[in-house]
């Protein structure tokens, strides 16, 4: 004869502390220079466990806008590697200074085509 078979009650899930909702970038330029220190963190071997506010994306969501207007023709290499460059600084090219000038051009234009579709996925408020 076996022994009866215990019933186990379902013990109750533990109380999670709510996670805070996600907060939006102000502008396309605040989500570049998160990505990129999202990716350069990613490239220097960091794991996923965040740190800072949460944000309503990860970063390769800003990457797929940022292909989606290379793919459309609305920026070119010259735009994504500025990008890069900066992105990886964490600064945008100062207009001040006479070396920096036409990246700041090219920065600026990248920039205001990068906010409308980062806008429209809520990945900008």
């Amino acid at each position: 004869m076996s022994a009866p078979a215990r019933r186990l009650a379902p013990r109750p899930a533990a109380a999670l502390p709510a996670l805070p909702p996600p907060e939006k970038f102000r502008d396309a330029e605040h989500a570049w220079f998160w990505t990129m220190g999202a990716l350069v963190a990613r490239r220097e071997g960091a794991n996923r466990a965040g740190s800072g506010t949460p944000r309503p994306c990860e970063p390769d969501d800003v990457l797929k806008c940022l292909d989606t207007l290379y793919r459309r023709r609305r920026i070119d290499l010259v735009h994504a590697r500025i990008l890069r460059i900066w992105g990886e600084r964490q600064m945008a090219p100062n207009p001040a200074h006479v070396g920096e000038r036409g990246d700041h051009r090219v920065w600026r234009e990248a920039m205001e085509r990068l906010e409308w579709p980062l806008r429209v996925k809520g990945i900008v408020g």
